[in-house]
């Protein structure tokens, strides 16, 4: 069985855990949103994953930035204030007794008075939940890794439907994820529409090649958190690292690959498209986990909480 990315320890307390709905904490069973919302009817929001480490969440500023800046791209008003936001992302893991967990934090347009697009058709403040489970990568998936296929589904021009936007339109990445499932494969490898590559269908990509680490450009991809963080602790670990344009010949020709995200970190990607790179993580990889989990210590170290 494919092991993807987002596979994870299964935890019986999520069965009874407390989710927040506009500040509301309701039980899982009873949780729901109207089904005039706009991210069910139109996936019209952003969202957030965010990783709980000893009851502090790593890197919230960057990834309340993105929320606002995505909220800002398309118009809507989150209706409460960052600081307001952070209270109940904590009420919600106090409430569910968490110390480490991953939370989805999702905002929507609100709710609409009829199926149509247009904003002008909201009646209610946007909807806020907050899903905050007990979830641990697999440990197999972080030492041993993944395989990946290269899908026909490209990451689409910043025109069409811009990837830097961390919308709930994800049915470009859903397809991907289909097609790479369908192929036997953990996860999808993207390319742009010059045909250089781009990312994966749920988590951002990278190369090792003699001793240099290579990502994309980025200009067709979202602006990951967990990307620029590795990108970041490679500049001040005196690693060589890229954001340039790359073809599959040159991901066949790594010494090794990987993929970052914030559920798992980063993870080796031993196998693509049948190519064998690595039997599991390579060197880089595990010095690049080990400086990882020690910027993530630092971070949470020094975060206050309200």
């Amino acid at each position: 069985m494919a092991q993807g990315t987002h596979d994870f320890v299964p935890d019986p307390r999520n069965d009874a855990i407390l989710i927040n709905v506009n500040g509301d904490l309701i039980p899982r069973a009873q949780a729901t949103v109207s089904v005039f919302d706009s991210g069910f009817m139109l996936g019209d929001g952003v969202w957030e994953g965010i990783r709980v480490h000893k009851g502090r969440m790593a890197f919230l500023d960057q990834h309340l930035d993105r929320l606002w800046e995505g909220a800002k791209a398309i118009a809507m008003d989150i209706g409460i204030s960052r600081a307001q936001l952070e209270q109940r992302l904590y009420d919600t893991i106090d409430a569910n007794g968490m110390d480490a967990c991953h939370i989805r934090l999702m905002v929507t347009r609100g709710i609409r008075s009829t199926p149509y697009q247009d904003p002008r058709v909201v009646i209610s403040p946007a909807t806020i939940v907050i899903i905050a489970e007990h979830k641990d990568p697999l440990p197999a998936t972080v030492e041993k890794g993944l395989s990946l296929f290269t899908v026909h589904v490209r990451r689409g021009d910043p025109a069409v439907q811009d990837p830097k936007l961390n919308s709930h339109s994800k049915l470009n990445c859903i397809t991907a994820c289909i097609q790479a499932a369908q192929a036997g494969a953990d996860e999808g490898l993207m390319l742009d529409p010059h045909g250089f590559v781009a990312t994966c269908n749920s988590t951002h990509f990278f190369i090792v090649r003699r001793g240099e680490v290579w990502t994309s450009s980025g200009d067709y991809c979202l602006g990951g958190i967990t990307r620029g963080n590795v990108i970041r602790i490679c500049r001040e670990n005196g690693i060589p690292v890229y954001e340039k344009n790359f073809s599959l010949t040159d991901v066949y020709g790594a010494d090794e690959a990987f993929v970052t995200g914030t559920f798992a970190g980063v993870v080796p990607a031993h196998t693509i498209d049948g190519r064998k790179l690595t039997e599991g993580r390579g060197p880089m990889v595990e010095r690049l986990q080990t400086l990882y989990k020690t910027l993530i210590e630092s971070d949470i170290t020094g975060r206050g909480r309200p």
